[in-house]
Formats: structure tokens, C-alpha cells, sequence
């Protein structure tokens, strides 16, 4: 049976006000891990406690309530103390303050970590220990008469009797942080380490291909999507491994495309049109001088502009991208490598405006379609947990990338094949699916990862033969 929680809404031990205190409901609402901590954590005061560490890592100027403590909330108010005196706390706030993203997943490490700081501590003083034991006893006690007398109608001696036993824990607790100040602190300098390598993360798996661009993204998603996929990332280790490999990966990506289309401009040479982006730096001249400017909107508007002409001699187009990805079981221990590797590719098919395709095959297939690679955080958090294993087998997924290709919004799509194994495959099959690759203008980009090419040769455009993801063979997909 769940313990009564003391949820003291119309006190903190700081100066919130009426805004602060719906804010912090609100994102109460939106984060599993804040509603776990109030469930499961070791303190009856758990909940007000995260609202007021919430609030100091949110507001402009927090500051401890000069009014009266009440009784029940002098423990928070030992905690508080001790936190925002922390001689680092200033620099943790350069992070969090009037950031709702940084707060929220603050509030929820710090409560953790006073969490778990404090179950060590009540290990090791038997004093404490008890102390606590005759709290969770009164408020069994207290629960029970509330069961059988209502809501609110509990002893009024057991009630103040509990305020007392809460008092004297909060004497307590700021003794026991004096003599252990140390270790508290490291706990919370530890909390906000967690904190900005959870958003640096959830930025490299939301970032697209642009430098900086992770902020302009994260700003797109939701604040309820946000929290959801910061927890999931701050949990699960391989969620982490998979947004560290896609921040390398869109990194790598983003040199290959700026690369690729310098080599572009540079072997195509100059023509007449209108895209800006494309414009001589002397026509940007004459657009910037006064005497020109005129002259040159005229020629812009008509078409008429001196542009880079781009005709690069690449084997694969500018279509949609269809990704066959082999989740055999030998391919498991290349699975965050190989995820991360797939948002990146995405993020090249969002900033390109290109519909982008997952198959995932081994003995049977998943397909995942995105238009214009946009992926929302759900599906994030679904493709991060998916993978088939079982055996290889080439024709499965071929024919399903064949099928996609049919439907008209993904013709003339790129695909890129994946594979770690090896598998025979008829010659009918190939003969048929060469037949349908040459009508539908599409191409293969095979990656054999520590395996023979043999097959793969056969119904690919251009085969590629690395070690693994972080091979730099492999990095020639991303100059599609």
C-alpha cells in the first residue's frame, strides 16, 4: 500500500507564486519520471520538495520564503538550503533558468539524487532510519483513519504529532548534510552532468544536418514530446548510444553534402536562373549596391541572374531514399551504431524535402515511411526498441523496396542496402529485379559490412565493403 503524500500546495519554502506553482503542475503532468519520484520516493514531503527544486532551477531570483516554514516542510527547507547554497549552483541555473526543457529534467536528476543520497545516509545512521520508520509508521496510522473517516478526517493529535516527528527530521537532516556536505554536493554536481548530456543528447537525435540546428528542431517538438524522449534517453542506455552516433553521424553528413556540392559548382560552371542560393557572388554584389539593385531584381525576377550551374555526375539521384536494413541476429551487436546511422540519413531527407523509407529485414520485414524524413518522437522511441533478428534474406526486402518504388511519390528513389550476411538468390528474381530497377530510373548503394559482395554485386549499382558503420566507406550514403 502506497503511503499518504504530504502535498502541501499552498507553501514551498521558496517565493513561488501563483504562476509558479501552475507551471510546475503542468509539467508535473508531462513527466513520467517526476510522477515516479513522487510515488516512490523516501520522503512524505517528495512532491512540494520537487516543485521548489523546480523552481529554483526555472525562476529569475529564487530565493528561501522569509515567512514562517511550517513544521511538516522543514525538511524541505534543509535540502533547499543546502542546494542553493552549493557554491556551483549559480552555473547549474547559466543552464536551467526560464528553460523548461533544462528545469524539468533537472528537477527530475536532482530529485533522484537526493533520493538515493539519502537512502545511503539512512543506511548508515540508525537514528535516521528510525526516524523515518515511526513517520511511515503515524502515516499508515493517519491513512487508515482517513480510510474509515473520510478524506481530511484523520486524529488531529496523529496529524500534529506528525508535523512534530517531520519538524525533528528536518533538525535531523540538516546535521546530517553538515557532516556529509561533501557527498551531497558531488550528488548534485553529478545530477546536473546528467542533465546537459540527456539534452545534448535528445539535440543530436532531433538535430538535422545544419550546424547549431538541434536547437531549432528541439523548438518544433511539443514540450510534452520533449520530456518524453529526454526520459527515455536519460533511462535507457541504448536510446543515448543511438542519439550519440546520430549526432556523429549527422556531423559526417553534413561535411559530405557541403563537400559534394562545392565539387558540384566547381565542375559545372555557370548558367542563367533565379536560385538564390546558387547566385555569383557578383550578382549578390549588385544586389547590395544602391545604383545596381534595381537592375538586378529586374534580371532575378526574369530569370535572367548568373547562377552556379549543377550537373553533377553523381550515380545516385535526388529522389526519395529507400533504406534496407538487415536486423539479422548477428547484425544486434551493430544496432545503435546502425540506428544512429539511419537518422542520419533522415535528417539528410528532411533538410532535401525527400520521403524517406525504413525497411527493416531479416526473415521477415518492417516498413516505416516519413514523408520528407520527419520523425516524430514516438516513432523515435519505437525504432529504437524494434529489431527482428532470426536469419538473412536479400529477395524479402528487395521486393518490398520494389513495391514502395511503385507507389508515385517514391519514384525514382535511391536505395540503399545494408547487410552483414550473405544469401543466394535466384536468377529469376534478379533478373526481374534488375528489369524493374532500370524502368523505375532507381539505383542500389549496397554497404556489406565483414562479408562476401558477391550477391550483393549482383543487383547493386555500387557496392561499398566496410567494417562497420563508423567505417568511412560507409559514409559515401550520405553524399546521396
Amino acid at each position: 500500500m502506497k503511503l499518504t503524500r504530504i502535498r502541501n500546495e499552498n507553501h514551498s519554502v521558496l517565493n513561488t507564486d501563483t504562476f509558479d506553482k501552475r507551471r510546475f503542475k503542468e509539467i508535473y503532468k508531462m513527466s513520467q519520471g517526476l510522477q515516479k519520484l513522487s510515488l516512490d520516493g523516501e520522503l512524505p514531503t517528495i512532491e512540494p520538495l520537487l516543485g521548489d527544486i523546480w523552481a529554483s532551477l526555472y525562476k529569475m531570483k529564487p530565493e528561501l520564503s522569509e515567512g514562517k516554514i511550517p513544521d511538516d516542510l522543514q525538511v524541505n527547507k534543509s535540502f533547499m538550503e543546502k542546494i542553493m547554497n552549493d557554491e556551483s549552483f549559480e552555473n547549474y541555473r547559466n543552464f536551467t533558468r526560464l528553460d523548461d526543457l533544462s528545469s524539468a529534467i533537472g528537477t527530475v536528476k536532482f530529485g533522484e539524487k537526493t533520493n538515493k543520497w539519502l537512502i545511503k545516509q539512512k543506511e548508515q545512521d540508525e537514528d535516521l532510519r528510525k526516524q523515518m520508520q515511526e513517520i511511515q509508521a503515524m502515516q499508515r496510522q493517519l491513512q487508515k483513519q482517513e480510510q474509515q473517516n473520510g478524506a481530511g478526517n484523520g486524529s488531529e493529535k496523529l496529524q500534529e504529532d506528525l508535523k512534530e516527528a517531520m519538524s525533528d527530521l528536518g533538525d535531523q537532516l540538516q546535521q546530517t548534510l553538515q557532516n556529509n556536505s561533501h557527498s551531497f554536493s558531488q550528488a548534485m554536481a553529478q545530477a546536473m552532468q546528467e542533465t546537459k548530456q540527456t539534452k545534448d543528447s535528445l539535440k543530436s537525435l532531433l538535430g538535422g544536418t545544419g550546424a547549431g540546428s538541434g536547437d531549432a528542431e528541439l523548438k518544433k517538438v511539443p514540450l510534452r514530446d520533449q520530456i518524453s524522449l529526454a526520459e527515455k534517453i536519460a533511462s535507457n542506455k541504448q536510446m543515448k548510444e543511438i542519439a550519440d552516433w546520430a549526432g556523429r553521424f549527422k556531423q559526417i553528413a553534413r561535411k559530405k553534402q557541403k563537400s559534394k556540392h562545392s565539387d558540384s559548382m566547381e565542375r559545372s560552371g555557370v548558367t542563367l536562373g533565379n536560385d538564390i542560393e546558387r547566385l555569383l557572388p557578383m550578382e549578390l554584389g549588385l544586389y547590395t549596391h544602391p545604383i545596381t539593385r534595381n537592375d538586378f531584381l529586374r534580371r532575378f525576377v526574369e530569370g535572367q541572374t548568373m547562377m552556379y550551374e549543377q550537373k553533377g555526375q553523381e550515380v545516385l539521384g535526388k529522389g526519395p531514399i529507400v533504406l534496407c536494413l538487415d536486423q539479422s541476429g548477428s547484425m544486434h551487436k551493430l544496432d545503435s551504431q546502425s540506428k544512429g546511422f539511419t537518422l542520419a540519413l533522415m535528417s539528410i531527407a528532411r533538410k532535401q524535402r525527400r520521403d524517406f523509407c525504413l525497411i527493416l529485414f531479416s526473415t521477415r520485414t518492417q516498413i516505416f515511411k516519413y514523408e520528407r524524413g520527419k520523425i516524430k518522437s514516438s516513432d523515435m522511441i519505437n525504432l529504437a526498441q524494434t529489431f527482428l533478428g532470426r536469419g538473412t534474406d536479400f529477395a524479402l526486402p528487395l521486393n518490398r523496396a520494389m513495391a514502395v518504388i511503385n507507389e508515385s511519390r517514391f519514384k525514382q528513389a535511391d536505395i540503399i542496402f545494408v547487410t552483414d550476411g550473405e544469401d543466394r538468390v535466384k536468377d529469376s528474381f534478379l533478373e526481374a529485379f534488375n528489369k524493374k530497377k532500370r524502368e523505375r530510373e532507381s539505383n542500389v548503394l549496397s554497404l556489406v559490412i565483414g562479408s562476401s559482395t558477391k550477391t550483393v554485386e549482383q543487383f547493386s549499382n555500387k557496392v561499398v565493403y566496410i567494417k562497420n558503420f563508423d567505417d568511412a566507406g560507409s559514409f559515401t550514403a550520405f553524399e546521396i
